[in-house]
């Protein structure tokens, strides 16, 4: 460590970078970022999954995703026996499930809810009118 360790302002070590080396106020940590229009993982994934594909099925040709297409070879190989494709299945079920239910409002405001509502309008109106004066 270098400095004087009664006073602490020159320390260095874990968690103290050099002064010389810190950032200055104002001064962002990654000053360009990341560029418009680069993919992140999810995005990409997305794309991939949401390609179209020919498949071939009983004679006839079909046009689905790739995402329709793998849900499906998973299926058919859980419908034949295939203990590990069982498994994934069900928790894709289970996912699935889970997500319908945490997705779906309820259709009805209660009372209390209404009434905290219609006291935010009236308090955004008045606003306005001041603003306007």
């Amino acid at each position: 460590m270098t400095g004087d360790k009664h006073n602490g302002t020159n320390d260095v070590g874990y968690c103290k970078p050099p002064k010389n080396s810190r950032f200055k106020p104002g001064e962002s940590g990654n000053p360009r970022g990341r560029p418009r229009g680069s993919l992140n993982w999810g995005m990409v994934l997305q794309r991939a999954l949401g390609e179209k594909v020919v498949i071939n099925e009983n004679g006839r040709c079909t046009i689905m995703t790739k995402l329709e297409a793998a849900i499906m070879q998973l299926v058919n190989k859980a419908a034949s026996g295939d203990g590990k494709a069982i498994h994934y299945l069900c928790q894709l079920v289970v996912s699935v499930e889970e997500r319908s239910v945490a997705v779906e409002p309820s259709a009805q405001i209660s009372e209390t809810d209404q009434k905290v509502i219609a006291n935010i309008l009236r308090r955004f109106e008045k606003s306005l009118e001041e603003v306007k004066q």
